[in-house]
C-alpha cells in the first residue's frame, strides 16, 4: 500500500490553494462589486442612460405642445414568479410618472396634470372658497386662471413582459476545480401613441422594446486532499438589470421616436428646418427607416435632401 507523506500532502494542499487563489483573482477581475458597493450609501439622482442623453439633447422644437397624460399603466397582467407571495407585479406600476417626466425633459412637450386632476379641482375650489370678501361679497375678478388645455392626448403602457426569452450558460471543471457563468434575459414592450384632441385622430404610434439583462459568474474548489480531508470554497456574483430602469429607458426612447416621426410626418417642426440631419435624431430616424417597407420610407422621405 502507498503511503502519502506529510510532505506530498502540503505540496496537494498548497496546490489547491494556488488554484484556487487564481480562480478567486479571475473572477474578481470580472466586475465583482467593490467594498465601497456593498456599504450603504446616500440617495442619489438616478445615473443618465445613452437614451436619456439623447432626449434632452433633442433639437429645439417649433413651439412646444401641450400634452395630457391621464394612465399610462401596465397592461401585461404579469406577476413576479414567487411561491410566497403571487400578487407582487412583474413591472412597475409608475410608467405615467416615468412618461410625464420623460416628456418634460425633453423640451418639446408641456406636460398638464390630468393623473391627479381631482385634486387639483379640489385645490382650487379651496382657493376660490378662501378669496378676500369686499362687502360680503366675492371679488368680482377671480384669482384663479383657466386650466391650460391640451392639444394632444398620449395613450399607451407596458403592453409586454417575457421572462426567459433566452437562457444560456458555459462552465468547466477540472480536478474538483471549476468556473460557470449562467445568463437570462427578459423583455418588456411598451407603446406609445399621439391622439389629436380635436379630431380624435391618432397622429402616430410607437412601439419599443427593451430586453432587460441578468449574468452570473460563479467558481468554486471541491475535493479531497486527504482522506477524509475535503476542501470545499465558493466564490461568485450575480447582477440583474432593473426592470423599472429598464421600462424607463423604453419610455424615453418612444418620446424621442415620437418627435421624429411627427417631424417626418409634420405633425410638428423644428425651430431650425436643418436640425432634421443633427446625428441625435438621425439616429432614430434610421431605426425608423430599418422597420418600414421601402415603398412607405420613399414617400415620406423628407430627410437628406
Amino acid at each position: 500500500m502507498k503511503v502519502r507523506s506529510g510532505r506530498g500532502r502540503r505540496g496537494a494542499v498548497r496546490t489547491t490553494a494556488l488554484a484556487l487563489l487564481a480562480l478567486s483573482a479571475m473572477v474578481s477581475g470580472c466586475a465583482t462589486p467593490s467594498l465601497e458597493s456593498m456599504t450603504p450609501q446616500p440617495p442619489r439622482l438616478t445615473t443618465a442612460t445613452q437614451t436619456h442623453l439623447d432626449l434632452i439633447n433633442l433639437p429645439r422644437s417649433k413651439g412646444k405642445i401641450v400634452a395630457a397624460v391621464y394612465g399610462f399603466r401596465d397592461q401585461t397582467g404579469q406577476y413576479k414568479p414567487s411561491s410566497e407571495n403571487s400578487f407582487s407585479t412583474a413591472v412597475t406600476q409608475g410608467a405615467t410618472s416615468m412618461l410625464v417626466k420623460a416628456l418634460n425633459d425633453s423640451d418639446w412637450f408641456i406636460p398638464v396634470e390630468r393623473e391627479g386632476l381631482q385634486n387639483l379641482l379640489t385645490e382650487r375650489k379651496i382657493i376660490r372658497a378662501v378669496e378676500p370678501q369686499e362687502g360680503g361679497q366675492k371679488a368680482a375678478a377671480p384669482t384663479v386662471p383657466s386650466l391650460l388645455s391640451a392639444s394632444i392626448l398620449l395613450e399607451g403602457g407596458i403592453i409586454a413582459y417575457e421572462s426567459n426569452v433566452q437562457t444560456g450558460g458555459i462552465g468547466a471543471r477540472h480536478l474538483g476545480v471549476g468556473i460557470n457563468t449562467q445568463y437570462r434575459t427578459d423583455q418588456v414592450t411598451i407603446n406609445l401613441r399621439a391622439v389629436d384632441v380635436r379630431s380624435g385622430r391618432i397622429l402616430n404610434s410607437i412601439s419599443v422594446t427593451k430586453t432587460v439583462y441578468s449574468y452570473q459568474l460563479a467558481a468554486n474548489v471541491f475535493r479531497f486532499i486527504a482522506f477524509k480531508d475535503l476542501l470545499e470554497m465558493d466564490t461568485g456574483y450575480t447582477t440583474n438589470e432593473p426592470a423599472q430602469l429598464c421600462v424607463l429607458e423604453a419610455i424615453e426612447a418612444a418620446v424621442i421616436h415620437l418627435v421624429a416621426e411627427g417631424v417626418q410626418d409634420n405633425n410638428w417642426g423644428l425651430y431650425n428646418a436643418d436640425d432634421i440631419n443633427a446625428p441625435v435624431l438621425q439616429k432614430y430616424i434610421e431605426e425608423q427607416r430599418r422597420q418600414k417597407p421601402a415603398g412607405k420610407i420613399a414617400a415620406n422621405d423628407t430627410t437628406r435632401h
